[in-house]
């Protein structure tokens, strides 16, 4: 058996975490973690700062869901990790948030190429975000080991330990689902960063405006169109009136299960086993085909079509034209 040092100067066998119950698992299972850029950077520059073996073991954390919540707010990680003591260790990972003015003059960097904007609106981190921040002097990512204040309420005397770098790869995996939770611990969420932006643009392109001439004003009926007269009769409003048959198209199988859901991307914080998207991909692929039955009036015995397959003609009237499970 192996022995460690103690606090008190003696050795004592090394400890052995308790078995978490629901705890979040990470989605990679071995190898590396982080499928985007930007979630594979974060996880190079902590491996960069040569932490050790203590990474090593985070990574076993994460795998067997020894973290139980994570909490991401402004600058700051609130985690609790199940280790060898009956009650959970409170982690806290503080990254510096930026100022205001630092705020602004990234939001003017950003502005001035569309396709930032563009991409941040989509979810996705651009590529040469990087550069946007290092023109004004900030980083997005950080630089030095000492960037990061972290704290564990466990005995090991080690920081970062190895509760703190299971969240640590937990992080990376997250941020692959949602980039904007970057700029989350550097200050500002993502609907205060998309307004600020929105601002920014509204401000350059009035300025731009300015330069060019004033067009014409808009006359009295321009501004000003005519009301529709509402329908005096009572029963066509609430009857709504006949439709036409093809009025609302067909109404066919999603070729693609569960479309919409891929489009969201994984689930916050996963706690199953399997992945979340490969678990309900199988649940949409079999609700789609007895759904559109349902529309149909048809009864469960009848043969339900494979996906992909179309009706089309009065009997596909429905009430939207979009797939069984929501997507267009």
């Amino acid at each position: 058996m192996s022995w460690r040092w103690g606090y008190d100067y003696g050795y004592f066998p090394p400890s052995r975490p308790r078995k978490a119950k629901g705890g979040i698992k990470a989605q990679s299972k071995r190898g590396t973690f982080g499928e985007s850029w930007w979630a594979r950077r974060w996880i190079t520059v902590l491996e960069s700062f040569h932490i050790g073996a203590r990474l090593d073991r985070g990574r076993s954390y994460a795998r067997r869901g020894q973290v139980l919540s994570i909490t991401i707010n402004k600058g700051m990680v609130k985690a609790k990790v199940q280790g060898s003591r009956p009650s959970p260790y409170q982690v806290t990972i503080k990254l510096k948030a930026l100022l205001a003015a630092d705020w602004q003059k990234l939001a003017r960097a950003l502005s001035r190429q569309a396709i930032f904007a563009a991409k941040l609106l989509a979810g996705e981190m651009p590529q040469d975000v990087e550069q946007a921040f290092h023109e004004v002097g900030l980083s997005l990512f950080p630089v030095k080991l000492k960037d990061l204040e972290t704290e564990c309420s466990c005995p090991d005397w080690s920081n970062p330990c190895k509760h703190i770098a299971a969240v640590y790869y937990l992080l990376g995996e997250e941020f692959d689902r949602n980039p904007f939770l970057l700029f989350t611990l550097r200050g500002m969420k993502r609907e205060e960063l998309v307004e600020l932006l929105g601002r920014t643009n509204d401000k350059t392109t009035a300025r731009k405006a300015q330069r060019k001439s004033t067009p014409p004003p808009q006359t009295a009926e321009e501004v000003f169109l005519p009301s529709e007269p509402l329908v005096a009769d009572a029963s066509g409003f609430w009857d709504g009136g006949s439709y036409a048959d093809d009025l609302f198209g067909e109404v066919q199988v999603p070729p693609a299960p569960a479309a919409l859901v891929r489009r969201l991307g994984n689930f916050p914080f996963w706690r199953g086993a399997e992945r979340f998207l490969n678990a309900i991909e199988a649940i949409y692929a079999q609700a789609s085909p007895r759904g559109l039955d349902m529309v149909l009036g048809e009864s469960p015995e009848s043969k339900v079509p494979s996906p992909g397959s179309r009706v089309s003609g009065p009997e596909s009237r429905v009430p939207h034209r979009r797939g069984i499970d929501g997507t267009d």
